[in-house]
């Protein structure tokens, strides 16, 4: 699959190109999880995205977007974005998002949210460290039981992502300064060479400089390994990110870490209100 360079990518509009992705959908996830047509028609008839991926006219991946409102202002919240099994890590859905972007300021947006698991390092790095997205918002157990290979059996908490995508992107640093003090996770790794979370510090007050919460860098391996070790990650990290996002502090990159290549490391950056 490396060699292939011909993928193409378009908006969807046609009833024929949304039931292909919606048969996507199910292989991806399942039949029971595919989203009907009368729902991303009428979607992207009232503000709405559909973004595709096309090997000549076979598609390989998508991207769907609707209007979101909270009270005070519209925006696009990004919904599902999926990539067939045989045709992932080829950067395909960098494109997809890339190209969600150029739509969205087309039809007038400045803002797209979307929901993703902290615990999964390949979307961390994506949403934060490529795109340049942010999240100060941790929303426990999201979507409630979840029966997917991906996430049963753990409860679905996840990150609340805005891309602010008018605003020039904020370089990163190639390295961040970093030492144990700044780490809000202790961690050691056992026999078998896997993270083990341990002491968390709730008590850093220091306004300046960056935090650094460390999540396991293969979350789904982890997860067979041990369903025990999987769920205190989830409970340690999702108490972390609590308590430091409602005091002020945002999730702005996700970096591996240089010490210990078991985990990937969420850079925090304090916020003034």
């Amino acid at each position: 699959m490396s060699n292939i360079i011909n993928i193409n990518f378009r908006t969807i509009e046609s009833i024929g190109d949304l039931e292909n992705v919606r048969r996507l959908e199910s292989i991806i996830w399942s039949e029971y999880e595919s989203t009907p047509i009368h729902q991303t028609l009428t979607a992207i008839k009232n503000g709405g995205i559909m973004l595709g991926a096309f090997i000549d006219e076979k598609i390989i991946g998508f991207q769907f977007s609707f209007p979101g409102f909270n009270g005070e202002k519209v925006y696009l919240c990004s919904h599902i974005l999926g990539i067939h099994p045989e045709y992932r890590k080829l950067g395909i859905g960098e494109k997809l998002k890339r190209l969600q972007k150029e739509e969205a300021l087309k039809k007038g947006y400045d803002l797209i949210t979307w929901t993703y698991d902290p615990l999964e390092t390949v979307n961390g790095n994506l949403n934060l460290h490529k795109l340049g997205a942010r999240c100060n918002k941790y929303v426990e157990n999201c979507y409630g039981e979840m029966q997917d290979e991906l996430n049963e059996g753990m409860p679905s908490d996840r990150f609340t992502v805005e891309w602010w995508i008018k605003e020039e992107a904020v370089e990163k640093p190639n390295q961040y300064e970093f030492d144990n003090d700044s780490l809000v996770i202790k961690v050691v790794n056992d026999s078998k060479g896997y993270p083990v979370p341990l002491e968390l510090d709730l008590i850093k007050n220091s306004e300046s400089g960056f935090l650094f919460v460390p999540v396991p860098s293969d979350m789904q391996t982890l997860k067979k390994y041990s369903s025990e070790l999987a769920l205190s990650w989830r409970m340690s990290t999702g108490q972390v990110f609590t308590h430091y996002f409602q005091n002020g502090w945002t999730a702005i990159d996700l970096v591996k870490s240089q010490s210990n290549p078991a985990l990937y490391l969420y850079v925090l950056g304090y916020v003034k209100a």
